[in-house]
């Protein structure tokens, strides 16, 4: 298999002790082996530390890094991007779980056609962990005005060249600075190409923000007014032009899973 160069995997895990080991696993599971994780533990209460420190034990390709008061999660994603040495930068959350050859296909895409980034489909599965017979198609090419009506890129699926487009940070707000990322991602390196192929398999909590529509609106207007700088009035309009695409545009990218696939 063809080196493509290291891939620098960031985890932020924060009282994650159901779902780690899963995620964590599903890394290792990968078919293209040059990576390095770095999970950063932000001040877990309960065994979420102990079970990533079982992990970095066995394998040197996995850091583990630990906040001692809880600092959101942007900023447990900056320290991982901080501290990686990768040609490219991949997320994926401690809940979540790649499939095995999910870096190996990107990293053929990215490396035949020089991108500065792209993402991929994915399934979906319950908070228990059952398949529910649902995947988000990826758009085959995502625009900035696109991203800027909805958040279309599943993080877990995002991967982004540093070669080309340098490293890219979360802005400090603590949710829904992956959207104003891959925003930044597009706004330096272009559109962003979407594999159809399902590549992750993404964990619908039922106390996620994805969940929490209240949350997920607050935080939406902070990232049009605070991250991205428009003034009141335009972040409102630019709200109601997200709800539009939110309901009744980007829920039509949730197809069901044909049998067999």
């Amino acid at each position: 298999m063809k080196d493509h160069g290291l891939v620098s995997v960031i985890m932020p895990a924060f009282n994650s002790e159901a779902f780690i080991s899963e995620a964590i696993q599903s890394v290792i599971d990968q078919t293209y082996t040059n990576w390095e994780l770095f999970v950063i533990d932000d001040a877990s209460s309960d065994s979420t530390p102990r079970i990533i420190q079982e992990f970095s034990n066995t394998d040197d390709r996995i850091h583990f890094f630990k906040n001692v008061s809880n600092k959101g999660t942007h900023e447990a994603r900056n320290k991982g991007i901080e501290a990686a040495k990768g040609d490219f930068i991949a997320f994926l959350d401690a809940d979540d779980q790649w499939k095995p050859e999910k870096l190996q296909k990107q990293l053929e895409i990215i490396s035949a056609e020089n991108l500065p980034a792209c993402f991929s489909s994915y399934d979906l599965i319950s908070e228990n962990g059952r398949p529910l017979g649902r995947k988000v198609e990826a758009l085959p090419v995502l625009t900035y005005e696109k991203l800027l009506k909805a958040n279309y890129v599943g993080n877990l699926t995002g991967i982004y060249n540093v070669q080309v487009l340098g490293k890219i940070y979360c802005p400090e707000i603590r949710k829904r600075q992956d959207w104003a990322l891959w925003l930044k991602v597009i706004e330096e390196g272009g559109p962003m190409d979407g594999i159809s192929e399902s590549l992750a398999i993404y964990r619908v909590r039922k106390n996620s923000i994805s969940t929490n529509k209240l949350e997920m609106l607050k935080y939406n207007f902070r990232v049009y007014h605070q991250v991205l700088g428009y003034g009141f009035f335009t972040s409102i309009w630019r709200m109601f032009i997200f709800l539009n695409e939110q309901f009744f545009v980007k829920s039509k990218q949730v197809k069901a899973i044909s049998a067999g696939k």
